[in-house]
């Protein structure tokens, strides 16, 4: 059982933002061999249209991740709807594991699911039939068999259909369906969930209409995007906290 665990999600990086780098490199500074695991819960890159895609960008993160890891923290990455592509090859030179989604890992208050949280927010219909698409290998393999500039022309379209999109639906619409939350819940058996993807940090606490390991509750820890803060969540002996820290 680790002694402290890091999360952190939806950083999005992009080469407009070097803020946003710049934090995440002075955070694994800070934290360099004082933590047994690192989880990134999707969405490390605003996008990402393959492995073979290289960048300054990118390299910078991987040498400071692997740099991570080499001093003595596991690593593991989940996708988020932004980096779905992101594949095995970068993770080893980020010195890191892919984990699925929706995981169990052990941590000092008990065992914890942990997932990127876009397919929780199932009243967003028309999200998750999109999701439902690229998810698929087929689909996967066919987009990468493109070239790297219609790769891009179409992410590009896509970011900004979703801007579109999202500007027009009910805040309420893109957040985690309850029922959803507590479904997943009852189905990996476990009451503490740990996730990203709405930007909206918080711990809930939740009321189960069944139990789960004979307790009627458990706690939704809902991790922030960097944006004009950082935010990581935090397990050790002490328990758990979300932090986060200006940019």
């Amino acid at each position: 059982m680790s002694n402290r665990i890091l999360f952190i999600s939806d950083l999005h990086l992009e080469q407009g933002r070097p803020d946003i780098t710049a934090a995440l490199l002075t955070f694994l500074q800070a934290n360099k061999s004082r933590c047994d695991a690192l989880y990134i819960l999707g969405d490390l890159f605003e996008v990402w249209i393959g492995d073979d895609q290289h960048s300054e960008l990118s390299e910078t993160v991987a040498n400071a991740l692997q740099a991570f890891h080499q001093a003595g923290s596991q690593i593991n990455i989940l996708h988020g709807n932004r980096d779905f592509l992101l594949g095995d090859n970068y993770a080893a030179r980020c010195g890191a594991l892919l984990m699925e989604d929706s995981s169990t890992i052990d941590t000092a208050v008990g065992r914890a699911l942990i997932l990127h949280g876009d397919d929780l927010c199932t009243d967003d219909v028309e999200y998750m039939q999109f999701r439902d698409l690229v998810r698929q290998q087929a689909w996967q393999q066919e987009f990468l068999s493109k070239s790297l500039e219609e790769r891009q022309a179409f992410a590009d379209q896509a970011r900004q259909q979703s801007a579109k999109a999202t500007s027009s639906k009910q805040l309420s619409i893109m957040d985690v369906n309850a029922d959803a939350v507590e479904r997943r819940l009852q189905d990996y058996g476990q009451t503490l969930m740990i996730h990203g993807h709405t930007h909206r940090p918080a711990i809930h606490d939740i009321q189960l209409h069944k139990t789960i390991q004979r307790s009627n509750k458990a706690r939704r820890v809902v991790l922030g995007d960097w944006d004009k803060n950082g935010w990581y969540g935090k397990i050790d002996k002490n328990g758990l906290k979300l932090e986060k820290f200006p940019l």
